[in-house]
């Protein structure tokens, strides 16, 4: 009997849990409104009959209680008539009418009494179903916002959890990075463009040293620091290397 009952009890609780993640709010809300506003159909024709009956109860009641009356006077009228017979038959009917009278007025007490309290529960009733009509908008209204979050969240979370942002990032860090190469890229070509006009600015100084020097030994002035009269000087042979490595300065200037 243990595993059976183990076994029926997981069996209700799979069952019960289904059902709770299979109930929508709205709809079980809706669904009570309507049982609600059955019910209270019910109710109605409920104390609707049980008024009935207590007026029909209440008119026999008042029958009963006017014979009772009737014959009461008639027993009144035949005694003094001088008709005992006849008093004592009407005063039979009276007790006969006044019983019965006296049996409806019990029931007709309590009739009242159950009437009035199916008035209250139906005033009850009436009142709960307008309340719950009220709250079941209210409630309607913070499940739509609740399942909007939800969406939201589960969305937000898709989208921090999927390929999507990460790509995203990547494209980001991407582009970063070519906008760092174009950068140096930048920056070394200005280094260049400023090593270029250097080497110019050298090799305009070369070129006006070698103008110098071609003028000091086209005029046969002596330069700065050259040697005095009387004094070693140059010969054809000696200067014929000076000339040769000038040209070769010269030819490497040109390229």
């Amino acid at each position: 009997m243990g595993l059976f009952d183990r076994v029926g009890r997981l069996m209700k609780a799979n069952i019960n849990d289904l059902v709770s993640k299979a109930e929508d709010p709205e709809k079980i809300l809706e669904q009570a409104i309507l049982e609600m506003q059955e019910n209270l159909v019910k109710m109605r024709q409920g104390v609707a009959q049980a008024i009935a009956s207590q007026k029909r109860t209440e008119q026999q009641y008042n029958q009963n209680l006017v014979e009772s009356n009737n014959w009461q006077k008639r027993a009144e009228l035949a005694l003094q008539k001088g008709d005992e017979n006849l008093a004592r038959e009407a005063l039979v009917r009276r007790k006969s009418f006044q019983d019965t009278a006296n049996a409806l007025k019990q029931s007709l007490d309590t009739q009242t009494g159950q009437v009035d309290t199916l008035k209250r529960n139906l005033v009850q009733i009436e009142s709960k179903l307008s309340e719950a009509k009220t709250k079941k908008e209210m409630l309607k209204a913070r499940s739509r916002a609740a399942k909007a979050q939800e969406q939201l969240q589960g969305m937000i979370q898709g989208v921090n959890s999927t390929g999507a942002m990460a790509a995203f990032e990547r494209m980001e860090e991407k582009v970063l990075m070519q906008e760092a190469k174009s950068q140096a890229a930048g920056e070394i070509a200005g280094s260049q463009l400023e090593q270029q006009f250097q080497l110019l600015e050298a090799h305009s100084d070369v070129d006006d040293e070698l103008a110098q020097m071609k003028a000091m030994l086209a005029g046969g002035s002596q330069p700065t620091g050259a040697l005095p009269p009387g004094q070693a000087s140059s010969t054809p042979q000696a200067t014929a290397p000076v000339d040769a490595e000038l040209e070769a300065l010269r030819r490497q200037l040109n390229q």
